[in-house]
């Protein structure tokens, strides 16, 4: 179980590369597929991405982690004040020490991890979104900020556009195209763990599609696998792929050593997709996840994407 700080601090905390390594081993136990794509980054940025993904894990340990069930909104207070510690360059645990480092070398903006703690929130009260809408609040909250945190790190290319009449770099930023991939991935963590998810009484599929296809809560409890849930999944994993290649069309402005690792964990999520449709969209029996033979097929074709597109 991941460890929340206590106040106050009242020992020596890990050097940073001692953090860092903390932070690789929680990004390579709880996200495999990802971790993969962060190998093919410079050392700078793999670590500065690991640090992120490590206090997301975090946060969202807050609300589905062992500890979720003493978590109160007066936790995610004290959360929140722990998060501005850091960007006032004061680590108050191990992990701390290297987002600390990580905001020093990549300077970002507070606004989405304080979105991400909202997104906690939201989980605190809800357990069933009503609409589409309201679901994507919630997936940008969670997810979309992750891709506005991890721009920062990978940088955007500026080399192409130095004309005089183009000096605007901030229209060069791929700001829509790093929150679409961040709520695809997330739709798709969505689609793969609804059988998970009901277990703990959650339904992130929205109520009014569920009507849609007359696919009811009671059905989704009992793991109902019908021509009624297939083509409710059918019409979510289109709209996964929807955002997977919205998120696309921004990878060629990243900066070029920062295109492969993004094509490939691009794909890899993608194919957790095919993986639910190869198991006749039994999500609540069979766990759709990516083979090492695929993950590994995947790379060259990444990197001539990186190349090409």
């Amino acid at each position: 179980m991941l460890q929340l700080s206590n106040y106050p601090r009242m020992r020596t905390l890990a050097s940073r590369s001692n953090s860092y390594e903390l932070c690789r081993q929680v990004t390579a136990k709880y996200a495999k597929t990802f971790y993969l794509g962060t190998l093919l980054m410079p050392e700078a940025k793999r670590r500065a991405i690991w640090a992120i993904y490590a206090w997301c894990r975090r946060t969202d340990e807050l609300v589905d982690g062992p500890q979720s069930s003493t978590t109160t909104n007066e936790t995610l207070d004290g959360w929140e004040k722990q998060l501005e510690c850091l960007f006032a360059g004061d680590p108050l645990d191990d992990i701390d020490v290297a987002l600390v480092d990580t905001l020093q070398q990549f300077p970002m903006d507070i606004e989405p991890f304080r979105d991400m703690i909202a997104g906690q929130r939201m989980d605190l009260y809800r357990s069933r979104y009503e609409t589409f809408e309201e679901l994507n609040l919630y997936c940008y909250r969670v997810a979309g900020t992750v891709g506005l945190m991890s721009t920062a790190i990978l940088g955007v290319d500026t080399s192409n556009h130095t004309a005089p009449w183009n000096r605007d770099k901030d229209v060069l930023i791929p700001t829509e195209e790093a929150i679409a991939l961040g709520i695809a991935n997330q739709l798709t963590n969505i689609l793969r763990d609804v059988g998970e998810d009901a277990r703990r009484g959650r339904i992130y599929i929205p109520l009014e599609e569920l009507a849609l296809f007359n696919y009811t809560e009671d059905d989704l409890f009992k793991g109902v696998v019908d021509e009624r849930w297939r083509e409710l999944m059918r019409f979510q994993i289109q709209r996964a792929r929807k955002f997977f290649t919205l998120a696309e069309k921004g990878i060629r402005r990243l900066c070029a050593d920062s295109r492969w690792p993004v094509w490939t964990a691009l794909m890899l999520y993608q194919q957790i997709l095919d993986a639910i449709e190869r198991n006749q969209y039994d999500v609540f029996r069979q766990r759709a996840f990516v083979s090492g033979p695929r993950k590994l097929l995947c790379l060259p074709i990444a990197g001539l994407r990186s190349k090409v597109l």
